[in-house]
């Protein structure tokens, strides 16, 4: 079927009202006048049968509907600039927006660093990073480029690249094995209080592996499961449970003997860092330059 040629009408209007906040700002950035903004939303509107905009005299505000299509909106617009500059020659020099998402831990310990000296030697490129450890959509919600971490991660037409791997372990705190006693072996965890991850497949499954390749699965009974890592790491120093934690959340609470690492005779879980972005033949300056220079800086 052939695309109506009214598909892509008052798109960019839209998109410019929503970036901007207002009707005027975009009319003076379009070279159009406020009316002629008005009345394209309101064409854009009528034509898909959903009000994407609440207006009043004071304010300006996405309706749910209009949230959803500004996102895929959005990144119609983006696209269609990335063509453009690839095709006049100006893709060589990275500008524009970049939006990135990336697990809290990682943000704040690894990538500070150096989206510090990314952001000084590419002033043309404007960085939003939501440091988040839910997995997002990167493509309904519009990012560029979504850093994970994971054991595995699923299979989508979604290009991943690793750059670096660390590793999960089990710890306590030493003040909970002295009230709760010592577990030698992951079976033991049945009997003890745990605290679990979840942003996982299964947070209440544990899964080792012995030294002889052979599998073991364990039912926890957790009493708080948490989104959050660093919550799960101070839960865990301050005695309330046993939980596994990737190396990269830790820097020196087992030298100080702040935590305890259990099962050390059993292999680690390793963990791979990846930065995913989607599939696409041309792919803009800003996100190539992103991701050859986290790669540089980071990749192991």
């Amino acid at each position: 079927m052939s695309a109506s040629f009214k598909l892509l009408e008052g798109i960019v209007a839209f998109v410019e009202v929503v970036s901007n906040g207002s009707f005027t700002k975009a009319a003076e950035i379009s070279g159009h006048s406020t009316s002629y903004i008005s009345k394209e939303i309101s064409k854009l509107e009528e034509r898909l049968g959903i009000r994407l905009l609440n207006r009043t005299t004071r304010s300006l505000s996405l309706t749910p509907e209009g949230e959803v299509y500004y996102q895929q909106c959005q990144q119609i617009v983006n696209d269609a600039e990335q063509a453009e500059q690839f095709m006049t020659g100006q893709q060589q020099k990275p500008k524009g927006l970049l939006r990135v998402s990336c697990p809290v831990n990682i943000g704040l310990s690894k990538l500070r660093p150096v989206l510090a000296k990314f952001t000084s030697l590419y002033k043309g490129v404007q960085l939003e990073l939501e440091l988040t450890d839910r997995k997002v959509d990167m493509v309904a919600e519009g990012y560029d480029v979504v850093i994970r971490a994971s054991v595995q991660l699923e299979d989508s037409s979604l290009i991943s690249r690793r750059f670096m791997s660390s590793q999960a372990i089990t710890v306590a705190a030493p003040s909970y094995l002295r009230k709760n006693g010592l577990p030698k072996k992951p079976s033991d965890l049945v009997h003890h209080q745990t605290i679990s991850y979840a942003y996982i497949k299964q947070p209440k499954l544990w899964t080792y592996t012995d030294k002889d390749g052979r599998p073991t699965q364990v039912n926890v009974d957790s009493q708080v499961v948490t989104n959050s890592g660093e919550m799960n790491l101070a839960l865990c120093i301050a005695g309330k449970g046993i939980t596994r934690i990737p190396l990269f959340h830790l820097t020196d609470e087992i030298e100080k003997n702040m935590l305890v690492e259990l099962f050390e005779d059993y292999p680690k879980i390793d963990i791979d860092v990846h930065l995913v972005y989607p599939s696409r033949k041309h792919m803009s300056s800003k996100v190539r330059s992103f991701i050859d220079f986290v790669i540089a800086e980071l990749g192991d």
